[in-house]
């Protein structure tokens, strides 16, 4: 009598054991992780169940890890995993986890590269970028055309298009650059066919380098079409470009902040108080509103410009007109740092 209740209840003890086990599986897997902020998880390649759990009590993101095998065989669709860096929520659970941990979408970090940076700036930025392969460290601009594959003598200075770019961990600085390459190129040529007619321009580098200009000039998105006037009104009558950052640009490391007398008379190749016409290469990487600019000037009789304490600038088409504009433009600094005082 005995042995035949034992065969009765031993059953039911082992369907109440699997059941208590199941749903304890299924408790395990809603559980969210230990998080209180955003985490950033890297699974090595060629990890598996074992390497996964034993990863995740290291770094104390969930608990009762002893489950997570029997999750894992239990629901296949929350195996195999994935290798690679991903991005772990507040609120997400261990199957929210696995889930991701299977799909293989990585986390994407941004990089921004402004209008009017300089290449030099640009690779500094490259090489603080974080969960980036940095294959480009110790480039210079004058090495940088070799890792990147260039023809030998290759300018590379504003030859990359400003914007943000998206990455994954372990992306190469050189992918990067070569995204932003490409995409100069693109906006580049459909501009140069699409340009005003009449423009002193030979080439779409010259329209590249004078954008650059326009950019540096102006930050001011509806002046730049008339600085780019100025510019090319320049041009088309042989008179110098006169513009100061081409100068500083051309100075290099000897800039301090602020250009003498003596700077506007030393030559270099990017200096447009005596060099006719255009410097020899960009001077900066441009957006897309000064390319348009240097595509589709401002129709104006304009020669010259100066800043007008506020932000902006103040155009003029002689020079008697331009000396009266900068003496009032020093008028309102000399007023402005006698009222700061």
């Amino acid at each position: 009598m005995k042995k035949k209740r034992l065969l009765i209840i031993l059953p039911l003890v082992l369907v109440a054991l699997a059941v208590g086990c199941l749903l304890r599986i299924k408790h395990f897997a809603a559980e969210p992780l230990i998080l209180k902020q955003e985490t950033i998880f890297t699974l090595p390649a060629g990890t598996g169940r074992d390497g996964l759990q034993q990863l995740l009590r290291r770094q104390r993101l969930a608990r009762h890890l002893g489950w997570l095998p029997w999750l894992m065989e239990l629901e296949p669709s929350l195996a195999p995993v994935k290798a690679g860096t991903y991005r772990l929520k507040p609120g997400m659970t261990v199957r929210d986890l696995l889930q991701l941990l299977v799909s293989g979408k990585e986390a994407q970090f941004a990089i921004r590269f402004i209008e009017g940076s300089t290449l030099k700036e640009w690779l500094v930025i490259l090489g603080r970028a974080p969960y980036m392969k940095h294959d480009l460290q110790g480039a210079t601009a004058q090495t940088l055309g070799a890792k990147l594959g260039e023809v030998a003598d290759s300018v590379l200075e504003g030859q990359f298009y400003p914007d943000t770019y998206l990455y994954t961990a372990n992306t190469p600085e050189s992918a990067i650059l070569k995204r932003a390459r490409q995409r100069m190129n693109t906006s580049l040529a459909q501009i140069w066919q699409g340009r005003a007619e009449g423009l002193p321009y030979k080439t779409p580098q010259a329209l590249l380098t004078m954008a650059s200009i326009i950019e540096k000039e102006t930050g001011v998105k509806e002046e730049r079409a008339r600085v780019a006037s100025v510019f090319i009104n320049r041009l088309r009558i042989g008179m110098k470009l006169q513009t100061d950052p081409t100068v500083i640009y051309g100075m290099g490391e000897n800039y301090r902040g602020s250009i003498t007398r003596q700077d506007l008379t030393t030559p270099t190749p990017y200096n447009t108080y005596i060099i006719t016409g255009l410097p020899p290469t960009p001077i900066a990487m441009p957006g897309q509103a000064s390319l348009e600019a240097a595509a589709h000037p401002e129709k104006s009789a304009y020669l010259y410009f100066v800043a007008d304490g506020r932000g902006g600038h103040v155009f003029t088409t002689n020079l008697a007109s331009h000396k009266q504009a900068v003496q009032h433009y020093r008028q309102r600094q000399n007023a402005k740092e006698n009222h700061e005082q």
